[in-house]
């Protein structure tokens, strides 16, 4: 029976690059040689290749991981929009067995890539805290829309940029968030008023902050009000990176030293 490299050839040569998921050496070493541009995308780069890209956090969702591997080609300009790639990634446990062609879309280019790889914060902690703002975009609290604002990484400035609006729940505990009861209760909390922070190991550090840095040298979009506001000052005082969901519009807004990086859809995520 022919092997997955066999077919590959036909696929990849009018392709303008090839995107190898966590390749083997072995498997890394067949496209020695080869015309077309070869991408490794991968948590390390084990096999030594010239062109890497790095995939922060495991992907169980072929789909996330390869849409993810892209647009981290494309912040390193190793693609384009328009592009034909080939990517070739293991669905199931062992070596490489699936080849997915792609037509690089630049509405692939969210800032997602950037927002994990480029974050003082833990790659999977930005993930947990942007999926519990991403379900209650979706779901709202108790079938209402909701607003609320995530502070994650450089706690202890961002604790010292704010202050407390009341009785901080998680003052004395020690859960972090993207355990299932921790995301329940971060959700309950997002009623009220204040920021949570989070550390950048994930720990859930306090709720109920309101955060204190002017917003002179801010520019956010028209539109946006004080927890959009808050978000951008906080990012520009401190490294942390502000997530928030808006209660007006819906959508996920993420900011990095006082700039907005990132703006999604819940309902289109």
């Amino acid at each position: 029976m022919a092997s997955l490299t066999d077919h590959l050839s036909d696929l990849v040569s009018d392709a303008d690059a090839v995107l190898l998921f966590s390749p083997t050496s072995s498997f890394f070493d067949r496209f020695e040689g080869d015309d077309t541009d070869v991408v490794v995308v991968a948590p390390d780069n084990d096999v030594d290749a010239e062109v890497f890209v790095e995939l922060p956090l495991p992907f169980d969702n072929v789909k996330d991981r390869i849409r993810f591997g892209i647009e981290g080609a494309m912040d390193a300009d190793l693609v384009s929009a328009g592009d034909e790639v080939v990517c070739v990634a293991s669905v199931f446990d062992g070596g490489p067995d699936s080849v997915i062609r792609v037509t690089v879309d630049e509405t692939v280019h969210t800032g997602i890539y950037g927002l994990f790889v480029d974050s003082r914060a833990e790659p999977s902690v930005i993930r947990d805290v942007f999926e519990v703002a991403i379900e209650l975009g979706q779901k709202g609290q108790k079938g209402k829309p909701v607003g609320a604002l995530f502070v994650v990484g450089d706690a202890g400035k961002v604790m010292n940029k704010s202050r407390p609006l009341s009785y901080n729940p998680f003052e004395k505990s020690h859960v972090h968030v993207g355990d299932p009861i921790v995301n329940v209760m971060l959700k309950e909390f997002s009623r009220l008023d204040g920021a949570f922070v989070v550390s950048d190991s994930g720990k859930i550090v306090s709720a109920y902050r309101y955060l204190e840095p002017g917003a002179e040298g801010v520019d956010i979009p028209k539109g946006l009000g004080a927890r959009h506001m808050a978000g951008g000052a906080i990012t520009r005082d401190t490294n942390a990176t502000a997530i928030v969901l808006s209660e007006s519009d819906g959508l996920v807004r993420a900011f990095k030293a006082g700039e907005l990086v990132l703006e999604i859809d819940p309902e289109e995520y």
